[in-house]
Parts: C-alpha cells; structure tokens; sequence
C-alpha cells in the first residue's frame, strides 16, 4: 500500500501568537482569543470562513473539550475538538488539522493551542503527584532530563558549560524578540552560577512556567492564493509523531525505553517526517528550526537526533556558530523555550508559527537569513512522544 501522507496538500495562510510571560491580567479564553483573532486578521478572514477547529490543551484546569474555543470565539456549534499529547498537544492540533485538509473534508480550519499555568501557583509543572502510575513512581520534569544529561556528559565528554551555551544563544534571540517571556542576555558565568535544580542543570537550564496561546489558519494550496497571503503562503511537507513508553528509565534501551543520550521517538518521528518531506541531507536542507529546549541538555540531543550534526558533537557544533541564527541550521532563532517558558498546550502551535513567519521573511525577532524550509519539534513527557513538521516556502 503506498502512503499518500499530507505533503504539499495543506497551506498555512495565517498565524500569530500572544506574548508569553507570567499574563496575570488574561486568562485563558483572553489568549485564546487574542490569538485566533490574530490569525484571522493575519489571513484576512472572519471567524465565520472557519469550518473546524482544533485546540492543543494538556492541562484540565486550561479547559476540556473544545468548548474551550467555543465559550470564547462563537463558532455557532461548528466541531471542535481538544487534543493533548503531553508537550505535544499544540502540534497534534495542527496535525489533525492537516489531515482535516488534505482528505477534503473541510476548506478553512483552525489550529490553536493554550495553556494558562500561572494561575495555579505551583513551583513547577502541576499534576505530578497525581498523575502518572500507581506503582512507578514519576521523576520530576528536571529530573527526567538531569538523567540525560549525566550520561551525556559520560558518553560524549560534555560538560555543564556546553550546556550553558545553548542558554546563552537562546536568552541572546530571545532579547529581540518582542513576544518573548525573557528578554534579557545571559553570559556563560551566569548560567555557571545560578542555583541547581536537579544536578547538573541549573535554573537557566530549565525553561520557565509561562501563559501563552497560538494559532494557524490552514487551506488548501488551490485556495491559498485568494486570500491574504496569496504570494508568500506556507506549504506543510510533513507531519509525524512518534510515541513510546512512558517509563524509559523502567525498560532496557533495546526495547522501547532509551539509553538517555538520544530520545527513541525524535529519531523515529524525524524518520518519518523526512520521508514524507523528501529531506535527505537535513543538515544543508533545513535552514530553520525551533526545537524543544525544555532543558538545555534537551536541544543538544534535539539537534544529533534531528540530523543536524554527527552523534556526540553537538555542543562543539554549537560553540562553532552552527546553530546561531545566522549559522548553517538555524536552532531556536525565536528564543526557543528557554526564552518563551512552555505553556504546554500552546508550545507547538508558537513553534509553527514562528517559523511559518521565518519563511515568509517576517519573523518577530531574529530573521533567519533566506530561510526556505523549516522544521518544528516537540518533544513531551518522558520524552516518549515526539511531533515533527516540515514546512517550506511556497515556490
């Protein structure tokens, strides 16, 4: 049986996202709104053009089921539909948004994504202490990825500046971008110092709590050129996610678990996602990407397990300027989430976004110099599920 996948079947035509940060003032349906509002202005159409929509949410207390949108937009009972796949969520949106697309079902969709984390007052991700399974315990998010880093630094000889360079380069794009949680530089000394919160990785190892919300407006390629960006529309390439177990430091790497120096489902989920697009170099091909740096530790793996450099060199790769903005692969030109914080159920949907407007020439903070082809990754909970989408300049 041959796949006919999405590729070159689904075009963005509007996309925007809020500012991110500690947004006392909003909450969620203000996000959500502001938003899709955004999008539709970005796209020049109503609310009414949209036929469907898909909202990324993970967390319950944000909102269930897509009422969400509804309480919000008033989309007079059109389906909605809320998805959550861990950190995800957002780009599984998106995805399903696709697949609305290409099989012909509906003409003009939404993808959105919102998470409103702030309000609940927790030190760090709420819920760990009530989900997950009823034996196994589960680590904390630092935790999962302190374990990354720890073998990391064993296999490959990394140590914990290498992981303050990815924090330097990311709060570096970070400072020009206008939506951005952080917009402060950070030097190396000060990554160095700042408190530990699951050894080795610090507080500018982590990405912060945040608010935030994104969305994406999406057509066909035939219809694209009736509307507002007719000239310079985003064609998706691909989208793949990968799924494995949630309990990787239960099961021996030759299963599904992992050996904590790459991450089984980024592998297999770029896999597919190459495939479909027809990226076989993706070092030269991809000139942008936003990768999921919910530690710092996490975008170097990010960056071996996407292709971008050879396993085990990804910190010399970056001290080099590969992934700077200007580099050869552009990694996290936006601030990545190191600068965003990680509203989980938005992330994807931002990522999207940010780099729909890099190939279109207009990004918010940092432009990628003729940027042509992007990627965006997510990455979610123990690092067992992975989403990764290709998008390319309309030719």
């Amino acid at each position: 049986m041959v796949r006919k996948g999405i590729r070159d079947k689904v075009a963005i035509i509007g996309a925007d996202a809020t500012k991110y940060g500690e947004l006392w003032d909003y909450n969620q349906y203000d996000l959500l709104y502001e938003a899709a509002h955004g999008a539709f202005d970005d796209a020049g159409i109503t609310k009414d053009d949209i036929d469907a929509a898909w909202v990324g949410i993970f967390y319950y207390f944000t909102g269930l089921s897509g009422s969400t949108v509804e309480d919000i937009l008033k989309l007079g009972g059109k389906p909605v539909t809320r998805t959550e796949n861990y950190c995800a969520s957002g780009m599984d949106a998106f995805r399903n948004a696709c697949f609305a697309i290409a099989s012909g079902a509906y003409d003009v969709v939404m993808a959105c994504g919102v998470e409103k984390l702030m309000d609940e007052g927790s030190s760090g991700l709420p819920g760990f202490k009530i989900f997950g399974h009823p034996v196994f315990p589960t680590p904390s998010a630092p935790a999962m990825f302190s374990m990354a880093a720890t073998r990391s630094f064993k296999e490959f000889g990394w140590q914990k500046e290498d992981l303050a360079r990815v924090a330097v380069k990311n709060h570096e794009n970070g400072y020009y971008h206008p939506k951005a949680h952080f917009r402060s530089k950070v030097d190396v000394d000060t990554v160095m110092r700042a408190p530990m919160i699951a050894d080795p990785l610090g507080r500018f190892d982590c990405c912060a709590m945040s608010d935030g919300a994104a969305a994406l407006i999406l057509t066909t390629p035939e219809m694209a050129p009736s509307y507002a960006h007719g000239d310079d529309y985003v064609v998706v390439k691909a989208n793949a996610i990968s799924c494995r177990t949630n309990f990787p430091w239960y099961v021996p790497p030759g299963g599904p678990g992992a050996d904590f120096t790459h991450f089984p489902a980024t592998t297999k989920a770029a896999e597919y996602a190459y495939k479909e697009a027809g990226i076989t170099n993706p070092r030269q091909e991809i000139d942008a990407a936003e990768v999921h740096d919910c530690f710092t530790i996490t975008e170097l793996i990010n960056c071996q397990d996407l292709q971008f450099c050879e396993r085990g060199q990804a910190a010399e790769e970056l001290k080099n300027g590969t992934f700077n903005y200007d580099g050869e692969t552009a990694v996290n030109p936006s601030g990545g989430l190191k600068s965003f914080g990680h509203p989980i159920g938005s992330t994807g949907c931002r990522m999207l976004q940010e780099i729909t407007k890099q190939l279109q020439g207009r990004a918010e903070g940092r432009q990628v110099p003729d940027a042509k082809i992007g990627l965006c990754h997510n990455l979610g909970g123990a690092f067992c599920v992975c989403s990764v989408t290709i998008l390319e300049q309309n030719q």
